[in-house]
């Protein structure tokens, strides 16, 4: 007969077990708190409006729990646009999230410009949305970016790895508004900084793609976009009843 130690077995076991589930909740960690910077920042980039700053104290206290360089960017933002007078910051975030200076928060316009493609890519955003039993309402574009930052943080765990994937496409448009943005040596540069953080690796190939687009600008053709009217720069106001929902509803 041959006795087997099942008590270290046991042991060996109980350790793997420990591991993996170390594991699963770092991973678990790792998706709230990259949520957390993704919706903070989307709020961000709201209009600052009184509304805004009434948000101030709640941002930064989610911001606080998450460690990191993305929540250190977006905590510094706050502490920047909170000592600007507001009527110089809503005047700023004007004149910087224009479209005629290149700095548009709206996704597939790096991709598509003002041309009809522009109309189907628009479309394929609120088709994701709902697919995962959300529909996009209010005056805005479905593009936006922070109603896309919304969607990614709010919804289920395959409606966050959707919103990572709208994200990920648009990784040039993205990029290459963070650069437009220190450009114009803006606080906002650091909410696109925190956002791309949060998206798998630094600044992939696609860093080439958004040199090209830099130099080249994106396409224009003013057709094919009637089914969304004109396209506005994002001035005062979302659009949306509430900056929680973005646009985005259940």
């Amino acid at each position: 007969m041959r006795l087997v130690r099942t008590g270290r077995d046991t042991r060996r076991d109980t350790r793997r077990e420990t591991r993996r589930d170390r594991g699963r909740h770092a991973r678990l960690d790792a998706r709230r708190e990259a949520a957390v910077v993704r919706q903070a920042a989307g709020l961000c980039l709201h209009y600052p409006d009184d509304a805004f700053r009434a948000r101030l104290p709640l941002l930064r206290a989610a911001l606080a729990e998450v460690p990191g360089a993305a929540s250190a960017a977006l905590l510094a933002f706050l502490d920047d646009i909170d000592a600007r007078d507001p009527q110089e910051l809503a005047a700023h975030y004007v004149a910087i999230f224009d479209l005629r200076n290149r700095r548009s928060l709206y996704l597939s316009w790096w991709r598509e410009g003002d041309t009809r493609r522009r109309g189907e890519a628009l479309v394929r955003f609120k088709h994701v949305y709902r697919l995962h039993g959300r529909e996009f309402v209010g005056d805005e574009l479905p593009d936006f970016l922070p109603a896309v930052l919304e969607f990614t943080a709010t919804g289920a765990e395959d409606a966050a790895d959707a919103g990572v994937a709208l994200l990920q496409e648009h990784r040039p448009g993205l990029e290459l508004l963070r650069l437009a943005l220190a450009d114009a040596s803006t606080p906002y540069t650091r909410v696109l900084e925190a956002i791309c953080a949060t998206l798998p690796g630094p600044s992939p190939k696609d860093r080439a793609e958004a040199r090209a687009l830099a130099h080249a600008g994106p396409p224009r053709e003013e057709v094919g976009l009637d089914t969304y009217g004109s396209l506005p720069p994002a001035p005062g106001g979302s659009g949306f009843a509430s900056p929680e929902v973005d646009g985005v509803a259940r």
